[in-house]
């Protein structure tokens, strides 16, 4: 198989909803406000965690984390996205198309496990309260991030090398909003079979190897929540995880809805909800993190008060 054989298209078409054109210019004024939003939640509450030393701990640091995955994650394909909804043209080059593809998968495996991660550290801090800061030291927290950005990318760079080594002859029209990689393995015009086998045991173990992970946790959690004896404590310990999992059912509710649910006679509204499924959730983790959070709120309040920078300069 020759180089030149899979590399003759030098550009695809975005076919996006061309047939339904009224309709793209209502989601591009919803995508443009929740990608906005998404921006400015998750830039302020990285801001709020890097500037207030009352949230330097384990918790928000991988909060950071998930927040730098979501800005990151919808701005490898909304901006493009939004241009091609006003544009006849709606083409995409050979590289962007291949970055564009690589991070999002790198980044959707990284959130889940990330989002395991972070059940973790609400395990040791309701499990194990006396050895948190043993536990969860600064290096590990470090350490288990890398290992979480390191896997998600070397998983997606596996995947791009299996998916672009393939002859495509000629095709160059994907019946997505982005290059989705399942849209652009439609594409190929040779066996995709190792493609799909190593695909399904990939999202297997990186997306329900996490989940299963995360719930052993809150089975742990629960327990000893249980075993509080008051009813405040246990409210303050639950209310400790609650933001954290309130976004794991966000994040694998809508996984689960759009894997398992039956497929639509009209193929629009599959790509619909993929396009909500990539851009609503990463704009809710910031709401959820400040709606549920006394100490979020407190920065917040420091924040507008314009007290923020001199609780930081006081810390030192």
């Amino acid at each position: 198989m020759s180089w030149v054989n899979h590399t003759a298209v030098t550009g695809y078409v975005l076919l996006g909803l061309q047939e339904h054109h009224s309709l793209e210019i209502v989601l591009f004024v919803l995508c443009l406000g929740i990608y906005c939003t998404t921006l400015l939640g998750n830039s302020l509450l990285v801001g709020l965690i890097v500037l207030d030393p009352h949230l330097h701990n384990p918790m928000y640091f991988f909060l950071s984390n998930l927040s730098l995955i979501d800005i990151c994650g919808t701005s490898s394909f909304i901006p493009l996205m939004l241009r091609n909804f006003l544009d006849v043209q709606r083409t995409i080059s050979f590289p962007s198309c291949a970055l564009q593809m690589y991070m999002t998968l790198a980044l959707g495996a990284t959130e889940c496990l990330l989002l395991a991660v972070m059940a973790y550290d609400r395990y040791v801090a309701i499990c194990q309260p006396l050895r948190y800061s043993e536990l969860m030291n600064g290096q590990l927290c470090v350490q288990m991030a890398g290992i979480s950005w390191g896997t998600g990318f070397a998983n997606s760079l596996l995947h791009s090398i299996l998916v672009w080594r393939l002859p495509f002859c000629g095709h160059h029209v994907i019946n997505h909003f982005f290059c989705e990689i399942l849209a652009v393995l439609k594409l190929a015009c040779g066996d995709i079979s190792l493609n799909a086998l190593i695909l399904m045991m990939a999202t297997a173990v990186l997306t329900m190897t996490p989940l299963l992970l995360i719930c052993l946790s809150y089975v742990f959690i629960l327990a000893a929540i249980f075993r509080i004896p008051s009813t405040a404590g246990r409210a303050k310990a639950f209310s400790t995880c609650s933001a954290h999992l309130t976004v794991v059912v966000i994040f694998y509710g809508t996984i689960s809805f759009m894997y398992l649910k039956p497929k639509a006679k009209d193929p629009s509204v599959d790509k619909i909800i993929t396009l909500f499924y990539g851009i609503v959730a990463p704009s809710l983790n910031p709401f959820i993190y400040s709606l549920r959070n006394m100490e979020v709120k407190a920065a917040i309040t420091a924040l507008l008060r314009g007290g923020l920078l001199t609780r930081k300069m006081s810390h030192f």
